[in-house]
């Protein structure tokens, strides 16, 4: 079958595809590329829990790197140079699959999004605000709810405007990352040398099951996402060189923004410190005495950090660039994933009326508010389920994104595979390596962390103390089971039903092109 007959599948055009890409402005370089994949795949909300696991937290994340990431790069890098659409992610398991599979691929793809801009994201960039502006003390509800708001309708403002500004916000995220993490390295190394290098001992970095089910989902949650500025595909320059440098790139740059933080909290901090972590912000301001403060602790391995004056600004700034990395998070996802369902609906597998692009902008306006609603409604949720928990709202918040998001990928990771048996004499300016143990491996690791998010420690010890969520009781195992299964279902049901009102939608417009036009 020819790339044409996959991509016209099942009337493509008929509601008014080209017409939306003529909207479509390129601004995006080889270096916006670039910036973008490492805005969209070094996230902060990990780092804390990484290093508070010892020495393991390390080895599974080299071993995530190697055995993941690479692989799955390899597979989405051949991805987005051979099939360089609009809608990228959709459009490779529409034609790998068909359009019911697309959809509901899709929408688990993208609300993951929302669905994280409005839980975890949030509770990330207000606990860096309370670390560094309230000395760790909780905000009052109505300052957490304008916060919130504030948060999730700037990134809603900066997605409607086109790559053309986009981008350079996702610029300024990169570099705030390669800021944080890079003086946060340089102050743990400093840390060390005033109080000594002390480091796990050589055995807490051998891996175990424990270990697994409770990192590897957040690594791999980590480590997705070369294929988001697929998702403007036609608004590259060009896509079929600059795709596979981008992702090469992006993978070393990832791996080392990940790795040194983790490897400085291990050798510096000592293990009964770094266990009593909270959070990346908490390691951060730990590290900041070496500007002048304390560090006391206690039995139990939570510490009290004193700052002086300096160090307290020094302070200030981390913690704003903990909030801005946060944001631009969310930003490049909510930009790349609402592409993906916009691209989806004017194909077909949904609303007509989502799949429009501005004129002004080429941004998909309407999708870009139906995340923004969607992203509110999740805070709201989510701290009411909670009664204002914070640890509790972190963890389902988390748990939920991270399952949505690897879910999308047993559609995605395979496609590449059916694409290359489908359409052999297809242009791949790259081509993967081994390319069917390369999908088989991605997606082994996909399937294995999703039931692991359901059931913590299915097979050992489901909702057990050491693999259920913190701030959980054994005796709230249904209840965690519910609050993260039924949001799952309701998402499959709302791709279904997209579906089918899309493909009526395409149905009536084709009746309507049939019937003889006569004249006036």
């Amino acid at each position: 079958m020819a790339v044409a007959d996959l991509r016209a599948d099942e009337g493509e055009g008929a509601l008014g595809a080209e017409a939306e890409k003529s909207k479509l402005q390129k601004h995006f370089g080889r270096a916006d590329i670039f910036f973008f994949l490492v805005c969209t795949l070094v996230g902060i909300d990990g780092l804390g829990t990484l290093a508070t696991k010892g020495g393991e937290g390390f080895t599974w994340l080299v071993v995530c790197v190697l055995l993941f990431a690479v692989p799955s790069a390899a597979l989405l890098a051949e991805l987005g140079a051979a099939f360089p659409d609009e809608g990228g992610p959709y459009v490779w398991v529409r034609m790998a699959f068909g359009r019911l599979v697309g959809a509901i691929n899709n929408v688990f793809y993208w609300v993951t999004n929302p669905v994280w801009m409005g839980g975890t994201l949030v509770g990330t960039a207000l606990g860096g605000l309370m670390t560094f502006f309230h000395h760790g003390q909780a905000f009052s509800t109505t300052f957490q709810y304008v916060f919130a708001l504030a948060f999730i309708w700037a990134g809603v403002l900066f997605a409607v405007l086109s790559f053309r500004v986009g981008k350079w916000i996702a610029t300024i995220g990169a570099l705030a990352r390669f800021a944080l993490l890079g003086l946060f390295s340089v102050l743990v190394v400093a840390y060390g040398f005033v109080h000594g290098f002390h480091g796990p001992s050589a055995g807490s970095y051998a891996p175990s099951f424990s270990g697994f089910v409770v990192l590897v989902p957040l690594i791999l949650f980590s480590l997705v996402g070369f294929e988001l500025p697929s998702a403007a595909g036609e608004e590259m320059e060009d896509a079929k060189r600059d795709v596979p440098a981008g992702i090469a790139k992006s993978i070393l740059a990832t791996g080392l923004l990940y790795g040194l933080p983790v490897l400085g909290i291990l050798l510096v901090l000592p293990e009964q410190q770094a266990s009593g972590l909270a959070g990346f912000p908490d390691a951060v301001r730990q590290a900041l005495t070496v500007f002048g403060g304390t560090v006391t602790t206690a039995a139990d391995g939570t510490t009290a950090v004193t700052l002086t004056a300096f160090s307290t600004a020094v302070g200030y700034v981390l913690g704003i660039l903990v909030v801005v990395v946060a944001f631009t998070s969310g930003l490049t996802w909510i930009m790349g994933s609402d592409r993906t369902l916009a691209v989806s609906c004017y194909d077909g597998a949904g609303p007509r009326a989502l799949g429009r692009f501005s004129e002004r902008f080429g941004t998909p306006l309407r999708v870009n508010v139906l995340s923004g609603v969607i992203s509110t409604l999740v805070f709201v949720a989510a701290n009411t389920i909670t009664s204002g928990d914070a640890g509790k709202f972190f963890t389902v918040a988390l748990a939920l994104a991270v399952s949505t998001t690897l879910i999308s990928y047993l559609g995605i990771f395979p496609a590449a595979w059916v694409l290359r048996r489908r359409l052999p004499d297809a242009p791949r300016p790259y081509r993967a390596p081994a390319i069917g143990l390369l999908t088989v491996v991605s997606t082994a690791w996909i399937v294995f962390c999703t039931v692991q998010i359901l059931f913590p420690g299915l097979g050992d010890g489901w909702f057990t103390a050491d693999f259920r969520a913190d701030g959980w009781a054994f005796s709230e195992r249904w209840t965690y089971l519910f609050v993260e299964l039924v949001p799952l279902l309701v998402f499959t049901a709302l791709a279904v039903a997209f579906w089918a009102v899309g493909r009526r939608e395409v149905r009536a417009a084709s009746q309507l092109q049939a019937q003889p036009q006569h004249a006036g």
